[in-house]
């Protein structure tokens, strides 16, 4: 029997991207059924491998190149997709994702966390550039941030103005929220006619203990007496930017989430935004096994994460559907996976699955293909 295999993960984190991760399982699965039509979507929730994502499934998708400034105020060559125009978007649709522009991922690995001074000003370049192009809608990924800035540097490229109590710019990142006693973001843009979409796979409030700074801050180098300091900076902002700081997603990437939607943007999960405009449910309707997977599934994966998605659209059209991740954790529910596969038990461990990820994927995509083949 001939299956039509539909692929379709998020990246494995730090190790490969979501496009290189679908074609080794893909390469897997051939290994052991050569006449299987396979499909490739790999899938992103906003973080890293977003564009990627959009880039192997949307045929006709073109890489813009943009210097923009990195989060540690150095040049960074980055991209903007452009997608093809539709009937809803006729000059195009833009892609831009933070995690190329001012990500985490820019400062090393292991990272160079700079937790009161990484900024998003790249990232704003980038969405700058992209409505320099014309485009009718622009989608936002806004995962794997290095920053706690509160978005203003973002804003800040945008046309934003910050200004300390003399009237004086604010320093960059999120040391310079402490000082912030003025706002103007009249020369901002508009929105393109289609308006922002930003993707991200967190519903954290801006503030408290949920928020930005004391949920991701430590994540990026900030000490308990920076997350204060931070949760501080980001309050002020809170009575001179007009956005509800309660708004689920708001802290997503330090607070960007929170200056999007200052400027009018919409905030949605990000994996069902992204399967959307990769025609997902399209694909996997006329398949007969769908392989999904991320880096380390446990269990807080099925809350918004990309396996969790496709599994469900999976479920829908009565599709078996099989697991790969570079981990599964004990408390992971993988009850509705008809079949997984873990990275770090095929190579024997954690470090050795991560040295060589392509090569785990390849053998756990035929480790599938034995399992779900037949």
């Amino acid at each position: 029997m001939v299956h039509t295999v539909v692929i379709a993960p998020d990246s494995f984190k730090g190790t490969i991207g979501a496009a290189a991760a679908a074609s080794a399982l893909a390469e897997g699965w051939r290994r052991v059924r050569r006449g299987d039509a396979v499909t490739l979507r790999p899938m992103a929730d906003g973080g890293e491998g977003t564009l990627d994502a959009f880039a192997t499934a949307v045929p006709g998708a073109r890489r813009m190149p943009v210097t923009v400034t990195g989060p540690e105020g150095t040049p960074v060559e980055a991209s903007w997709l452009l997608l093809p125009p539709t009937a809803a978007a006729p000059d195009g649709i833009g892609v831009v994702e933070l995690a190329s522009t001012s990500g985490i991922e820019l400062l090393g690995t292991p990272p160079r966390l700079r937790a009161l001074d990484a900024h998003t000003r790249g990232f704003g370049e980038a969405i700058a550039a992209t409505l320099a192009h014309g485009v009718s809608q622009l989608v936002l990924g806004i995962g794997s941030s290095a920053s706690t800035d509160g978005g203003v540097g973002m804003l800040t490229a945008l046309g934003g103005r910050f200004a300390d109590a003399d009237g004086r710019p604010i320093a960059d990142g999120g040391r310079g929220l402490a000082d912030v006693a003025a706002a103007d973001l009249s020369a901002m843009p508009a929105l393109p006619r289609g308006g922002v979409t930003v993707l991200s796979d967190v519903t954290n409030p801006l503030l408290g203990a949920r928020g930005a700074a004391a949920v991701f801050g430590p994540q990026k180098g900030a000490s308990p007496d920076d997350v204060a300091m931070l949760d501080a900076g980001l309050a002020r902002l809170t009575g001179l930017v007009p956005a509800d700081p309660t708004t689920p997603g708001t802290g997503a990437a330090g607070g960007v989430g929170f200056a999007l939607l200052a400027w009018g943007a919409d905030l949605v999960p990000g994996s069902g935004a992204v399967a959307e405009l990769v025609g997902l449910a399209e694909a996997v309707a006329s398949a007969s096994v769908v392989l999904t997977g991320e880096g380390s599934f446990d269990g807080q994966s099925a809350a918004g994460k990309v396996p969790a998605h496709v599994g469900a659209v999976a479920a829908a059209a009565g599709v078996p559907v099989g697991l790969v991740a570079g981990r599964i954790a004990a408390d992971a529910d993988v009850s509705g996976f008809a079949a997984t596969a873990s990275l770090t038990a095929l190579a024997g461990s954690g470090e050795a699955a991560m040295t060589d990820s392509a090569r785990w994927l390849v053998e756990a995509g035929a480790v599938l293909a034995q399992r779900l083949g037949p």
